[in-house]
């Protein structure tokens, strides 16, 4: 204890001791100074200064207690930090090819969980679900039940099938923190090319419809020399395009709504690249490399332009929108901004700049001029 703190407890032990004796009416017209109490009965004094020491004792005890609780509250923090990174080395820990019972036993529980929710909300929405299952219903029989109509089943069938395969390529594409399937090296870019080649091979692009576009059979009519151009390829694969770009903004979800939730409850996800986010806004202003700029510019364009910030940094063919959409979610920007500026990006803006260049790629005379090169 300072000898300020020490002088302070001895003048509020002074002080205790004066009000004793006034209220006891044995005070001296002049009071002594604390070192030198005044003459009393031996019964009164000894009473007395064994309440001037209780409160001496009582001040130290709250100036001690106030100390513990000011060093405690560094110990708590370190303490709390200490257990969430323990908490957080144990479900990593929980994976089947460590600890295959554990795993499957808190899976079990989450299924349940979620189930028992759902059954929940779908409880107090049974005028939505019996509607859904009426319909659910009437398709069904629309489906199985032979008639005239059957030929638009099916046709709707395989554009509906169609849509689906190229929407799950575009959300494989794009899902997972820039960790997923490159669909569009892998089955997009190949479909244009393949188109391309058979549209200038076919001097048309009018192939009959089955078996494209599993199979690419150029038509019965001879086309004319020189009518192929590019406009007529990039409206020929519009509709594959189109649906691949739709699913990989769909896929940008994710990292909006994990980083959306982690901001409003508060939690810390054990996402990593979250946590990059984190420590990359706590020292922006030391960030030296390359990668580290290039990632503060687009959380600033995001952050700053809004809508069209989000626009341009899904136009642009990019490994780093996955940070955009945690950037998003971290700032609270409405689903519909966030989703609208992807889906126009993504979905029209950089598919035509992707179709445009392989196209362009393959096209008639770039590859005569490649295997004249070659050969």
């Amino acid at each position: 204890m300072s000898a300020s703190r020490k002088a302070h407890v001895d003048e509020n032990s002074w002080n205790v001791h004066h009000q004793l004796l006034s209220l006891l009416g044995e005070l001296q017209p002049s009071p002594a100074p604390p070192g030198d109490p005044p003459k009393l009965a031996a019964p009164q004094e000894l009473l007395i200064y064994e309440m001037a020491e209780n409160g001496k004792n009582c001040d130290q005890r709250r100036v001690a207690m106030n100390k513990e609780q000011y060093n405690g509250n560094f110990t708590d923090s370190s303490s709390l930090s200490e257990k969430k990174r323990r908490d957080r080395e144990e479900r990593q820990n929980i994976v089947l090819w460590r600890q295959p019972l554990v795993t499957l036993q808190y899976f079990s529980l989450e299924i349940l969980v979620i189930l028992k929710e759902w059954t929940s909300k779908l409880w107090h929405r049974q005028s939505i679900v019996v509607s859904f299952l009426l319909l659910l219903a009437m398709l069904t029989a629309t489906y199985y039940v032979e008639g005239a109509h059957q030929k638009y089943v099916q046709r709707i069938e395989k554009q509906f099938l169609l849509y689906a395969y190229w929407i799950g390529l575009g959300i494989l594409s794009s899902v997972g923190l820039g960790t997923g399937l490159h669909t569009f090296l892998l089955y997009l870019g190949p479909h244009i090319a393949s188109v391309t080649l058979a549209a200038y091979e076919c001097n048309s692009v009018n192939f009959p419809e089955p078996p494209y576009p599993d199979q690419i059979i150029c038509p019965d009519e001879e086309g004319i020399e020189g009518t192929i151009s590019l406009w007529s390829i990039i409206s020929k694969v519009r509709i594959e395009a189109c649906m691949w770009g739709i699913g990989t903004a769909i896929g940008e979800l994710p990292p909006y709504f994990m980083a959306r939730a982690a901001r409003l409850s508060g939690a810390e996800p054990d996402d990593e690249e979250y946590q990059e986010f984190e420590e990359m806004l706590e020292h922006a202003e030391a960030a030296q490399d390359f990668a580290s700029r290039a990632k503060l510019a687009v959380q600033n364009l995001v952050q700053k332009v809004g809508f069209f910030g989000i626009l341009a940094c899904a136009s642009i063919p990019n490994p780093l929108f996955d940070l955009a959409g945690i950037t998003c979610g971290h700032f609270l920007v409405p689903f519909w901004t966030f989703f609208g500026a992807t889906l126009i990006g993504k979905a029209i803006i950089k598919m035509h700049i992707q179709k445009i260049f392989v196209i362009i790629t393959f096209s008639k005379h770039i590859v005569e001029q490649m295997v004249a090169f070659i050969g």
